[in-house]
């Protein structure tokens, strides 16, 4: 049984021949919705987009993506030049709304066909996304003029420690570049009391970028965001723990075969050389970079700066300074 809730659409969602189990028509506050639904069992939510309240706000359909379970809900979407945007139907996919149509009669098929990524993928940030320019102040040692460079880090098994990483390369790189270090839908880097350290939501990760065009480097922790595709490379983190390991197979068994040529990194590892031989064998994978457990506490370790020249950070001396906590490794 189905939920329609309409409004300037009402005539046309009741012409649906589909099974309602209940329908309410005006318009809505998210809250009020919210309400109503949260504990009421249906199988597909559709929603004229004009019966919630400042619907052409795209914080609202966040708001809306946020409190219910958007793989049952199907939107009906007006004709307005904000809400048919590119920017705006791009954002949609970015909160995972995929099933949308501005015409009614695709709703019927959207209730027994719904949507996956791939057909909506051609929504994805066309036209909506200004990338930043090329910064041609910018210059690298060995290779001449580059443009800005945007990294992301995501954590494959939980609590891989993207966030303190990221925060540790910001501190390794601001000596010699411009950085700028970014968490998306996440708020973890208050902890580090450190103000130069942005938080942003997915939806304004777009203006986030272009108001930091002037940055060498931008340094992005992903959390469960969709914002992978605005990233030059991206570094998946995977800690090399038994535990977390098997959960991480038992959750998804096809992992491997996903990150295949994607660069791995081995986080908060105890794994030698031989261990780390013994992982591609078994994983099938390929390991970019094995790093150990590190104190957040120091901000000048060799192995960090390693890290970095591996990416290709020139302008870094890996031998010089630091403690030598971790001098040991390679």
């Amino acid at each position: 049984m189905n939920v329609i809730i309409s409004n300037k659409y009402q005539a046309l969602l009741a012409s649906l021949d589909i099974d309602v189990i209940k329908s309410i028509n005006g318009e809505f506050t998210v809250d009020e919705l919210i309400a109503q639904f949260s504990n009421f069992y249906y199988n597909k939510m559709i929603i004229d987009i004009t019966a919630i309240k400042g619907y052409q706000d795209i914080s609202v359909i966040q708001q809306l993506s946020v409190n219910f379970d958007m793989s049952k809900v199907i939107l009906l979407l007006d004709d307005s030049e904000t809400v048919n945007s590119p920017m705006y139907l791009s954002q949609l996919v970015s909160m995972g709304i995929y099933n949308f149509a501005t015409n009614v009669n695709v709703i019927k098929f959207l209730i027994d066909n719904p949507n996956t990524y791939k057909d909506v993928a051609s929504y994805h940030n066309i036209n909506g996304f200004k990338k930043p320019a090329l910064n041609e102040n910018v210059v690298d040692n060995t290779k001449g003029k580059i443009g800005q460079k945007i990294i992301g880090f995501k954590n494959i098994t939980e609590h891989a420690g993207a966030t303190t990483l990221v925060y540790l390369l910001k501190l390794h790189l601001e000596d010699t570049y411009k950085v700028k270090a970014v968490e998306v839908d996440g708020n973890d880097f208050i902890y580090f009391n450190d103000n130069s350290l942005a938080s942003v939501s997915s939806i304004t990760f777009n203006e986030f970028l272009n108001q930091n065009i002037d940055s060498d480097i931008i340094l992005v922790d992903l959390n469960d965001s969709s914002v992978e595709n605005y990233c030059d490379d991206v570094i998946y983190l995977i800690e090399p723990g038994r535990i977390q390991l098997n959960k991480l197979i038992r959750n998804d068994n096809e992992i491997f075969e996903k990150l295949r040529n994607k660069k791995i990194v081995l986080n908060r590892s105890v794994l030698n050389d031989k261990d780390v031989e013994e992982f591609e064998k078994e994983s099938g994978s390929k390991v970019f970079y094995n790093m150990p457990y590190l104190d957040d506490k120091l901000d000048n370790q060799p192995i960090i700066k390693d890290f970095l020249c591996t990416l290709g950070f020139s302008r870094i001396d890996k031998e010089s300074g630091g403690s030598g906590l971790f001098s040991i490794f390679k």
